[in-house]
């Protein structure tokens, strides 16, 4: 995916890096439409879910899903995150996330993308995104739809 923003630079995006709980799953579930979303842009970008999997049903709820999952061991999840980015290349990645502990990750991207859902965001992670989305399928469609990234980025 490669987009020219006025004001805010060139989008050379090659991998999505996602949150599962609180952004694509609420107490552990999928959110409706998330799937097909995340199914359609693997084909464009690598798909790679980061969670600590706080209800353990991550990998069952993505299954049919090509992407990686990436299970974090507890503590250090924001270091273990903006690690996992920066070994993609940071500048290649766009990340959606909503916690604290996504806040590095979300920094450290070429665009990162906050949502705010039932599990509200952290301030942190809302201050170190670029875009702020009420639902991880408007986070989604931004990238489905990459007109709305110029809409909303351009200066």
């Amino acid at each position: 995916m490669h987009l020219a923003i006025a004001g805010f630079g060139a989008l050379r995006l090659e991998h999505l890096v996602l949150d599962y709980n609180g952004t694509l799953a609420i107490d552990g579930r999928l959110i409706a439409g998330v799937k097909l979303r995340l199914s359609r842009l693997a084909a464009s970008l690598g798909v790679h879910v980061i969670t600590a999997d706080t209800f353990g049903k991550a990998r069952g709820s993505l299954r049919g899903v090509e992407c990686t999952l990436q299970i974090l061991k507890r503590g250090g999840e924001d270091r273990a995150k903006a690690a996992y980015v920066r070994r993609l290349g940071a500048a290649r990645v766009v990340c959606i996330g909503n916690g604290r502990n996504d806040r590095l990750m979300l920094r450290i991207a070429a665009l990162g993308i906050a949502t705010v859902q039932r599990e509200g965001a952290a301030v942190e992670a809302v201050q170190a995104a670029d875009i702020v989305a009420l639902d991880v399928r408007d986070a989604l469609d931004l990238l489905l739809v990459p007109r709305r990234l110029l809409a909303t980025l351009r200066s």
